[in-house]
């Protein structure tokens, strides 16, 4: 066990004994034995300075210096010039703080600490026939797994029996249960709140979403904020300060006690209190919004971001294509089409192919086994379905299939990036099936109330063509569009963007990564996203949901005025104490008392940072516009364009 450790489980004792000791030292005053009432304040004052000259003695080796160094002054100065009461005192107070620190820290972690309390150790695998406990480590990919209501996931995973109801409130915020059906994906870290079900697993424990959403925890509260380290800095001018005004309190009026005074007063400093108290607090608030901020740093950062770079698909877009219409082209109902379409393609693993089953199911339609299938990859697939012949693919693979001149077709018009799938029926080409990448929910109004967060700049940076990107940002006031964007041009955009202010980045895939890197404040789209860029990022937003950055942009914008509020306050009133009890006017005893009362004060008002202002409420709870759709092929960025057009 560390000295830092030690130290902390120390604190209840350090508390105990000064307060023990006053106690019995004022019975003893009472009882006229005035004597011993000195020798009992100062043997309850030694233990608690002996345990601060340690913490003191470790800090310089480690190269920091703090203003412990006031309050082993204060208290050494009050025993040397008989102020026993006063180094008493000082010695609870100085306990009392540090205990109270520590439960301000723990309160403020909450959130962060009961996602590490979740991480599961045991699992139930079938095996045999059987149901076998086994650790979270052993789980293998393809094991078959037994969740049982209350159990938390070990491991993503596909529902393979039963329909199960998840609580993913710990990892995303969101309040509301969820349902997953057979075939669907299960997130580590869910909750089963309903009936048990089977999950195969996907992934090992290690590679899990939760155990990398558990990493980035410990990795946050291990961080250091810079405002921090300013601290440490404001640390030791005011510790030279206090040394100085002591001094000449003490030569002008020639009384030491004075002395006494004012480093009593100013013991311990609320700057060191308020600072973490206030971060981590912050940290916490916007976890529990499923915003997972990377330390301190990033989260002073995310305070001061004055302009937004953003990716177009999976980030501004869904990343996936949505039927958007059924145009016919003969005597035959859009319902028949998408029908016969989506029966062809379940016999495809083409994601449009998969995309038209998905809309087809959506909207009800029944579905038959179609029969004589052919595929040319890439291209599109023929096949017979109930009696008819069906063809569905790119309009260049139905004419050449049909024979036919593609200027003899009736084609709607198409919106840049766009994709057509044609539909051909018995010889004839019956129709197309419009896609598209839709906008995300909310995405108009999310950009309007981020300018109000002070963002003062939106540009949009996208590998996809220039009239995709002109069409995707019509509507949506953003101050500047880049286009046909390579991963390192991407990077260029962001520093150029420096020039404005602290730029946040906020992209999805691989090849957002190196500008997530470069940017002041990376921000990676949901916990699934890629490695890559969940690694470069310093934000996680937990739910794939743009608008999730808000609550977390106010979060910390709150955490650090409150903090600055703290140090300023906490400071002003330890100066003003100290001048008083340089001047004559407070004694030792009553500039301890003063300096608690600070702390307490300068601690509750960092706590503040744990709740949530009414307006912050009322914005994470608002309905997000209406979806409108927005032209650009799913994935189709710099990393991929789908060939079946």
């Amino acid at each position: 066990m560390s000295f830092q450790e030690v130290q902390k489980a120390l604190r209840p004792v350090l508390v105990a004994i000064p307060a023990v000791g006053l106690a019995l030292g004022f019975v003893a005053y009472l009882a006229d034995q005035a004597g011993w009432s000195s020798w009992i304040w100062s043997a309850a004052t030694l233990p608690v300075l002996a345990v601060l000259l340690a913490e003191i003695v470790s800090s310089l080796r480690r190269g920091d210096v703090g203003l412990d160094i006031v309050a082993a002054l204060s208290m050494s100065a009050a025993l040397v010039f008989g102020e026993h009461l006063a180094a008493a005192v000082v010695a609870l107070m100085y306990a009392g703080g540090q205990y109270l620190e520590s439960f301000a820290e723990r309160r403020a972690r909450r959130e962060m600490t009961a996602l590490l309390s979740r991480v599961p150790r045991k699992a139930m695998r079938h095996r045999n026939h059987e149901l076998e406990e086994i650790d979270v480590e052993a789980i293998e990919p393809d094991d078959r797994l037994l969740i049982r209501r209350g159990d938390v996931a070990p491991v993503d995973g596909i529902v393979a029996g039963g329909v199960t109801t998840l609580d993913q409130s710990a990892l995303t915020g969101e309040s509301l249960p969820v349902r997953r059906g057979v075939g669907e994906a299960v997130m580590s870290g869910s909750t089963n709140v309903g009936d048990a079900f089977d999950l195969v697993a996907t992934r090992r424990a290690a590679e899990s979403t939760y155990a990398g959403i558990v990493r980035l925890v410990e990795q946050a509260q291990r961080s250091r904020a810079p405002m921090a380290r300013l601290a440490d800095r404001y640390a030791i001018v005011f510790l030279v300060v206090t040394v100085a005004i002591a001094i000449a309190a003490w030569y002008l009026s020639g009384d030491p006690i004075r002395a006494v005074a004012v480093l009593v007063v100013a013991t311990p400093c609320p700057l060191i209190l308020a600072v973490p108290v206030a971060l981590v607090s912050g940290l916490s608030r916007a976890a529990r919004h499923g915003v997972l901020v990377k330390g301190g740093k990033a989260l002073e950062v995310m305070a001061q971001v004055r302009v937004l770079v953003v990716d177009k698909t999976g980030t501004l877009t869904e990343g996936r294509a949505r039927l958007t219409g059924v145009k016919p082209n003969a005597d035959v109902p859009p319902d028949d089409i998408l029908r016969l379409a989506a029966s062809l393609d379940q016999a495809s693993k083409h994601v449009i192919a998969q995309t038209i089953v998905a809309a087809a199911r959506e909207q009800d339609l029944t579905l038959s086994v179609p029969s004589d299938v052919r595929e040319t990859p890439g291209e599109g697939v023929a096949g017979n379905v109930d009696g008819r012949e069906v063809i569905v693919g790119g309009i260049g693979f139905v004419t050449r299939s049909l024979g036919v001149a593609r200027s003899t077709l009736n084609l709607p018009r198409r919106e840049p990036g766009s994709l057509v799938s044609a539909v051909a029926i018995d010889g004839k080409v019956a129709g197309v099936i419009m896609l598209a990448d839709a906008l995300r929910e909310g995405t108009g109004t999310f950009l309007a109330r981020l300018r109000r967060f002070g963002v003062e700049r939106v540009v949009l940076a996208t590998g996809d063509r220039p009239e995709v990107a002109a069409a995707v940002a019509t509507g949506l006031g953003l101050d500047a569009v880049r286009a046909e964007l390579t991963p390192d041009q991407k990077v260029m955009v962001v520093l150029a963007e420096r020039k404005n202010g602290p730029v946040m980045m906020i992209g999805d895939g691989v090849n957002d990564a190196p500008a997530l890197a470069a940017a002041d404040l990376g921000v990676a789209m949901g916990a699934r996203g890629t490695a890559a860029s969940a690694e470069a990022a310093d934000v996680i937003l937990l739910v794939d949901r743009l608008d999730r950055i808000l609550p977390g942009l106010q979060i910390a914008r709150r955490s650090r005025a409150i903090a600055l509020q703290s140090v300023y306050a906490g400071i002003g009133l330890s100066f003003l104490g100290m001048i008083a009890a340089a001047a004559g006017y407070i004694t030792p005893v009553q500039g301890a008392l003063l300096q608690e009362v600070i702390d307490v004060g300068v601690i509750l008002n960092a706590l503040r940072a744990l709740r949530d202002e009414p307006a912050l409420r009322v914005a994470a709870a608002q309905p997000a516009e209406p979806l409108r759709t927005a032209p650009g092929v799913a994935g189709a960025g710099p990393q991929q364009r789908l060939t079946r057009l």
